[in-house]
Formats: C-alpha cells, sequence, structure tokens
C-alpha cells in the first residue's frame, strides 16, 4: 500500500475509535491501526505524540482482551 492509502485507512480507522469506540474493531483491525500509529511520526506535536502512545495502549489492552475472550494468544496478521 501506499503512503496516501496508508493514511487514509488509518484516519478511517481512527474514525471508528472516535465515534464507535475502540471495542467496535476486529483484532485484524486493531492490529492494523496499531501499525499504522507505529509508523506515524508525530514528533512534531507533543500533544498528538501523548495521544498516539495513550492510543497504543488501549489498543493493546482491547487485543489482550479480545484474545482471553476468544483464547486466541497470538496474531493474526502482519
Amino acid at each position: 500500500m501506499s503512503d496516501k492509502s496508508d493514511d487514509l485507512e488509518r484516519l478511517r480507522l481512527l474514525n471508528i475509535v472516535s465515534q464507535k469506540g475502540i471495542k467496535t474493531l476486529s483484532r485484524i483491525e486493531l492490529e492494523r491501526l496499531q501499525y499504522l500509529l507505529e509508523q506515524k511520526d508525530y514528533s512534531h506535536d507533543t500533544k498528538a505524540q501523548k495521544s498516539k502512545t495513550k492510543l497504543l495502549k488501549q489498543i493493546s489492552i482491547a487485543i489482550y482482551d479480545y484474545d482471553v475472550k476468544y483464547g486466541n494468544s497470538f496474531k493474526t496478521s502482519l
């Protein structure tokens, strides 16, 4: 995927999280959003960097909760 389509996908997933919550994403979507956020550089904006860190923690927790609920203990994508 190109950087532009990655950015659009990241924005689409972030929009879902902001409107409906993180629990509405599938395991694969959570992993994809985690990957896309890790690749994005927010070092120029301290507030955005803090939000990124906080969201990555929430994604990790959501993935863990998903694994506990469905008995999955390994990554399914990437």
